[in-house]
């Protein structure tokens, strides 16, 4: 199963690196100046443990322990940024589940409607395809039990089980008679992070969603069919589609990236200590082979996101185009503690190849369009407290980074091509309808370190 809405990692305000492996903490003091800090440290320890007893005493209802200490982490982890986290043993599965890009479910992307889980769409080859089930379909039972009353959260981890297992689903079709009872069977089914397809009969257009497990692969694959679709002669470039893309694994990030790159730096991550800076580099071979490549961004591009635009701006590998991005230069490890739970901690920040740091800044484009907002669309969002411009500076508490901080760009993208102006921009400049000074991109022009 799989969310129309995203509620895992992979928010843009919430999205995150995952790094591998955790750093100790390196004693950096004197012994005396060590013991008068740990002392102090220890007293606050006692302050807590005194607080926690009077509120497990005197309080007017008995409070449960474990949400006692659950809220004391959250609470200590929020106070150090709006990335740094606790997660449950059930959210950190959940966040597994994401980042591997697969689970035993049964391919529909899925929203709430009218308090029934609404089909958004069947995914190809799954068993809810198989079976049948069709978009705009409304599901109101899950093996006989009412959906109404359930979150879609609890619907769709019902739906989620065992590979091979059984379920009943009842569904209200529009223009059926009565409801349709459908059975169907559990299955692997993979999350599809990357979308190609044919524009304009000779570009080629790539549409990256998030960076989980398979996406460097799924890049490889997408490149080398629409190559093969369109015909290397005929083949215009590349359009990479990261708008409204919230980010994931870092490694993935770099294998995008490495796909268009010969040589260099892609990214370095640097910690508190400056030992801990690490730099990941290209390897050679470029798949897209220097055909020309666009790369569209806005708001809504965060963390992974734009370590790819950096990458591939800092190289002149391509164009950048769109809106300002999100804005999230930091990297967070996801450390395992006890109670099968973990923390996602901020450990890094990671700068661009010229040594730049996106964080509360983002990617600038190399052609700034920002994409217009529908009035029906801005009301929307108005009414239900959702901000339209986006951005990692306006978050609070986020991590400073100067005084030019900047506060995003629109996360819009229209439903229907028609009305995409960054995309129809693209396609004409690929076109030469339309020229500009920063297209195609000049690989000799290149500001790395």
């Amino acid at each position: 199963m799989m969310r129309r809405t995203s509620v895992f990692l992979f928010g843009a305000a919430a999205g995150a690196i995952i790094a591998v492996g955790a750093t100790q903490p390196r004693l950096l003091l004197q012994p005396t100046q060590a013991m008068a800090a740990a002392s102090d440290t220890y007293r606050q320890l006692n302050l807590f443990g005194d607080v926690f007893e009077r509120v497990r005493a005197d309080y007017v209802e008995k409070p449960d322990d474990g949400k006692l200490v659950e809220a004391a982490i959250n609470g200590m982890l929020s106070s150090l940024d709006p990335h740094s986290t606790y997660m449950d043993a059930k959210d950190f599965r959940d966040m597994q589940v994401q980042t591997r890009g697969q689970f035993g479910g049964l391919g529909i992307e899925v929203t709430m409607e009218d308090g029934l889980v609404k089909v958004v769409a069947p995914i190809d080859d799954t068993p809810a395809a198989k079976a049948g089930v069709q978009a705009g379909d409304l599901i109101a039972k899950l093996d006989g039990e009412e959906v109404k009353g359930m979150t879609l959260n609890q619907a769709v981890d019902k739906m989620r089980g065992a590979v091979s297992t059984p379920i009943k689903l009842t569904i209200i079709r529009k223009g059926a008679d009565k409801p349709l009872e459908l059975t169907l069977t559990r299955d692997i089914i993979n999350i599809k992070s990357v979308r190609a397809r044919v524009e304009s009969d000779d570009i080629g257009y790539i549409r990256i969603t998030s960076f989980s497990e398979q996406t460097g692969e799924g890049l490889k694959k997408a490149i080398a069919d629409l190559t093969k679709q369109i015909g290397e002669d005929k083949l215009k470039g590349f359009i990479i589609d990261l708008r409204n893309n919230p980010g994931g694994l870092l490694d993935q990030a770099i294998d995008v990236s490495d796909a268009f790159l010969d040589r260099g730096e892609i990214v370095s991550t640097r910690g508190r200590n400056p030992e801990e800076t690490e730099r990941r580099n290209a390897r050679p071979g470029d798949l897209a082979t220097n055909k020309p490549v666009i790369v569209l961004v806005n708001g809504g591009s965060a963390s992974a996101s734009e370590i790819v635009a950096g990458a591939l701006q800092d190289h002149k590998r391509a164009t950048i185009l769109g809106s300002l991005s999100f804005g999230k230069g930091s990297v967070q490890t996801v450390i395992p503690v006890s109670g099968n739970a973990a923390i996602k901690l901020t450990t890094a920040r990671y700068y661009t190849p010229s040594g730049r740091s996106i964080q509360a800044k983002g990617i600038q484009p190399d052609i700034e369009l920002v994409q217009d907002v529908p009035q029906d669309v801005k009301e929307k969002a108005e009414a239900a407290g959702v901000e339209t411009t986006r951005g990692e500076a306006s978050l609070k508490g986020h991590l400073k980074n100067g005084e030019d901080e900047q506060t995003g760009s629109p996360a819009y993208v229209p439903p229907d091509p028609k009305d995409d102006t960054q995309l129809k921009l693209a396609v004409d400049l690929m076109h030469g309808v339309q020229k500009n000074a920063a297209y195609p991109a000049d690989p000799k022009a290149a500001v790395p370190n």
